[in-house]
């Protein structure tokens, strides 16, 4: 009996001990999130009021993202995605359709000129941190709006886009997509490699998240400053999935000097999740049918929320620093960051990162695993400031 409670005062010391050093551990966490710049290569907040214009200064009841989550999360920098769906390279309109985004994002920044300001340099979003606002840089996820005229790429640089995403679910006529079966070029096209020379000298980083492997490393064997993938994973963890980067990209980003941005997306994190996703579209694909439904007619979409809440394919935050541990093994500390897609992924946020509130829990989860605060600086700006920093000066010779 007396061993018995000698062990349980031992366990009960024990769990005390480690609650209060996982207390520790989340309060530095918070105070490292709120020290630190946290940019995010890839949040969709543009599309997401594409439909109808919200107030981002207080916290809203729908999206990822707002000025009182974003504070909370200590987020400083989330690149604004001016995304340009593919269905534009058929119907026309991209440039047009890009313009207005970036219209939006300068509205967001005109209407609470107190809380956010568009960021087009590394010394801006500096600046703008040190003031307490919230900084919106912006890249193109798509381009498409470039149309057939390389003059656009300046066009765009003068409009404030930082980085270009070369293509997106469709082959364009720079490259071809990951999701597209068609390899129309084969990677870039003729048009796309001088689009890429064209990007390089007048400072927009480029993009190789959604492009096929051929697409990254024909961009890697030509470029003359790192590049970025502002919005993937690794294809370890789903494999066979070119929309995530595999291991042998991953690895010449060390020699390029460039950074993968970890996506968020349940579907990007585990093969399991994916699987999930799979079986849950096509149960709601076969009750569409069977009852002559529409994407928009109600009856369908409560019957999605329903399957999908038997069904959760939502993966752990764990899994997601697994990522970011990958890339660290295969390329090194200093070649990856942060790429959320929050506003981009729908309802597939993993357990943990629901909104842009949780970058403390994300830092959090990294100093269990062993990082260092200066490891998260450069996870959190300072890999990302490095590229950019490198694309601005190349473009200023």
């Amino acid at each position: 009996m007396r061993i018995l409670k000698h062990f349980l005062l031992i366990s009960i010391i024990l769990f005390i001990s480690s609650c209060s050093n996982d207390a520790a551990l989340k309060k530095r966490a918070y105070e490292l999130a709120q020290k630190f710049i946290i940019t995010d290569g890839h949040i969709d907040v543009p599309w997401r009021l594409n439909d109808g214009y919200e107030d981002l200064s207080v916290r809203t009841e729908t999206g990822d993202f707002d000025y009182v989550r974003a504070k909370e999360g200590g987020l400083d920098a989330p690149f604004m995605s001016i995304y340009v769906p593919s269905a534009y390279q058929e119907t026309g309109g991209a440039k047009e359709k890009a313009d207005s985004l970036i219209d939006l994002v300068n509205r967001i920044a005109n209407d609470h000129p107190d809380k956010f300001e568009v960021a087009t340099s590394v010394a801006d979003v500096n600046r703008i941190f040190a003031n307490g606002k919230i900084a919106l840089p912006m890249g193109m996820e798509n381009g498409a709006p470039l149309l057939d005229d390389l003059n656009n790429v300046q066009y765009f640089y003068d409009r404030g886009i930082r980085y270009i995403t070369l293509t997106h679910g469709k082959d364009n006529l720079i490259c071809d997509s990951s999701y597209d079966t068609t390899r129309t070029w084969g990677g870039l096209s003729p048009f796309g490699r001088k689009v890429v020379k064209e990007m390089n000298r007048v400072g927009i980083m480029v993009d190789i998240s959604h492009v096929t492997d051929e697409v990254i490393n024909q961009v890697m064997d030509m470029t003359d400053v790192p590049v970025i993938a502002s919005h993937s994973s690794c294809r370890y963890f789903t494999p066979g999935w070119e929309r995530n980067m595999g291991d042998d990209e991953i690895r010449r980003l060390k020699d390029n000097g460039g950074v993968i941005q970890i996506n968020y997306g349940s579907s990007f994190v585990t093969q399991a999740s994916q699987d999930k996703r799979t079986a849950n579209a096509e149960k709601i694909k076969a009750y569409a049918e069977e009852n002559g439904l529409s994407a928009e007619d109600e009856a369908l979409l409560d019957y999605a929320k329903k399957v999908n809440k038997q069904n959760p394919m939502y993966a752990d935050i764990t899994e997601v620093i697994d990522h970011f541990d990958r890339v660290v093994e295969l390329a090194g500390i200093d070649h990856v960051a942060i790429g959320s897609d929050y506003d981009g992924v729908g309802d597939s946020l993993p357990y943990g990162l629901k909104d842009v509130a949780s970058y403390p829990n994300l830092i959090y989860h990294l100093l269990k695993r062993g990082y260092s605060e200066e490891d998260i600086e450069k996870i959190c700006y300072k890999n990302i400031w490095r590229v950019w920093s490198s694309v601005e000066e190349a473009a200023q010779k």
